[in-house]
């Protein structure tokens, strides 16, 4: 089995297809090589494309008219992004940069979308991934709006847990690289600010950050813990 056969096999949004389908995939997959900092693709931009996080980390960021970025995500190896290459003629909402130096396995989208209509099988699959990403997107949103901001942090780790492949099951542990200060840049925080609103949810054994990763024992915990704040 070819390196790209092998990384396409660890991506739970191809989980549907049969291997014969993975194989022609890698034979049309384009390994890129990334230096820390280097743009994958700009917002706005029409590419259609499947990328897998194959080494180092990728940064999933959205810049306003004044110039100002917001990181939204870090996604760490393992990891799957381009959602809209299963829409083709829409442009990319966010960026995407090196965070480190890495690789990101390409799988072209017309080939992805015509080999998902030879193996109809496959969508229930990539459409439940989807679907619990954009759950949890809207969720983020629901409670940017309505709760407070120990809500808002439990959610957007909830988030990057479906951005970190996510295995569906409810309990389910989760650990992914990600320091405090990431997060607090994510959530436009100072980095002390967020660790006075963390203590609460690390005390509880919730969450635990250790060099340099944040490791989640129980996510339907902390779903039902961010559910019970007011």
């Amino acid at each position: 089995m070819s390196d790209s056969a092998s990384i396409l096999n660890t991506c739970p949004l191809l989980r549907g297809l049969p291997e014969q389908a993975i194989v022609e995939l890698a034979q049309l997959a384009r390994p890129q090589r990334y230096s820390a900092g280097e743009v994958i693709y700009l917002p706005g931009s029409m590419q259609s494309r499947l990328s897998i996080v194959a080494a180092g980390r990728v940064r999933i960021c959205s810049t306003n008219a004044a110039g100002r970025e917001a990181t939204l995500a870090i996604l760490d190896t393992g990891a799957w992004f381009g959602d809209t290459v299963f829409s083709p003629d829409m442009p990319r909402v966010f960026g995407a940069s090196a965070l480190d130096d890495g690789l990101v396995v390409d799988v072209p989208g017309e080939a992805l979308r015509k080999l998902m209509s030879q193996y109809p099988e496959a969508y229930p699959v990539a459409l439940d991934l989807v679907s619990r990403r954009l759950w949890a997107a809207m969720s983020i949103i629901q409670d940017d709006v309505l709760r407070g901001t120990e809500a808002r942090i439990g959610r957007r780790l909830l988030f990057l847990v479906q951005m970190h492949n996510p295995t569906g099951d409810g309990g389910s542990a989760a650990s992914f690289h990600l320091t405090r200060e990431q997060l607090a840049n994510m959530m436009g925080m100072t980095r002390q600010g967020l660790h006075r609103v963390l203590k609460s949810i690390e005390a509880q054994g919730l969450i635990e950050f250790s060099y340099g990763r944040v490791t989640i024992p129980d996510t339907a915990r902390l779903q039902a813990y961010i559910e019970g704040l007011e």
